[in-house]
This record gives structure tokens, sequence and C-alpha cells, in this order.
């Protein structure tokens, strides 16, 4: 089991990073505590593999294992994943206040080179290029190699 929190979220983020894990917990959020077999039919794989899939979700405190009898059964953690989302939150709030930023300058730029513009040009309607461009008429070129029959 781990053990720091760093530790933790290491496992965690390593838990999630695979698509069969990841679609393991979308499955226990669904349908609650399901069978070893249940969770692996879906997946076309061994059990065996299937079984390492299912450790490292363990270990990362995602997944938790009952026994009765010879059925074992698995149930959705749901805390790791919470702490993983709050650690998440802060990086989450740093880039939100630089994107703000961004768009705030980017918006003053377009108003300022906006209000710089002669009077003619600002009631036409905005195009992203700066001229216009001709097209030009282009002859076809020869007959292609056709096929002998």
């Amino acid at each position: 089991m781990v053990h720091s929190d760093a530790d933790t979220l290491d496992a965690v983020f390593a838990a999630l990073s695979d698509s069969t894990r990841r679609a393991v917990l979308e499955t226990l959020e669904e349908g609650g505590g399901l069978t070893v077999s249940e969770l692996a039919q879906p997946h076309g794989m061994s059990l065996t593999g299937f079984m390492k899939h299912l450790r490292v979700l363990e270990n990362a405190g995602l997944v938790s294992r009952t026994k009765e009898g010879r059925i074992v059964r698995c149930e959705l953690s749901p805390q790791p994943m919470q702490e993983a989302a709050v650690w998440l939150s802060r990086y989450e709030k740093f880039w939100a206040e630089r994107l703000d930023a961004l768009a705030r300058f980017l918006y003053h730029q377009e108003e300022t080179a906006w209000r710089a513009l002669p009077p003619e040009t600002k009631n036409a309607p905005r195009s992203r290029s700066a001229g216009t461009t001709k097209s030009t008429a282009r002859k076809s070129g020869g007959r292609g190699p056709t096929r002998k029959r």
C-alpha cells in the first residue's frame, strides 16, 4: 500500500494513465461492486493480464477487493481520486488566471489597433487578411498517361 501523499499521487496518476484502468473505474462507478470476471470480460485479455491492471488500481487505493467464498468483488474507492483532483485544482486556478490575463491583453491589443485605424476602414467589415488576393486562371496540363488494352 502507498504511504506518503506524494506516493499516493504518483500511484493514482500512474493508475489513471492507462485506458483499461480508467474504463474499469468507470464501470465500477456505474455498476457498484462487480466480480473480477465481470470487470475483465469487456477488455478481451487474459484474466492474468487483467489482474495486473487490477493490482495497480488496488495499490493506488482506487479499488478495494473483498472475497466471499470463491468470488472476489471489487468496489470503487474514490478518496485517492478526490485528493488528486484537489491537487489538480491548484493548477487549474493558476492557468485560469494566466489565460484570463492573456485574453484581457489580446482584447486590449485589438481595441487599440481598431481605434488607430482611419475612420473609413472602421465601418468596413473586418477581414483577417490585410489585402486582397486575385485569383489567377490556370491552364490544365497535357493529357495524362492512359492504360493500354
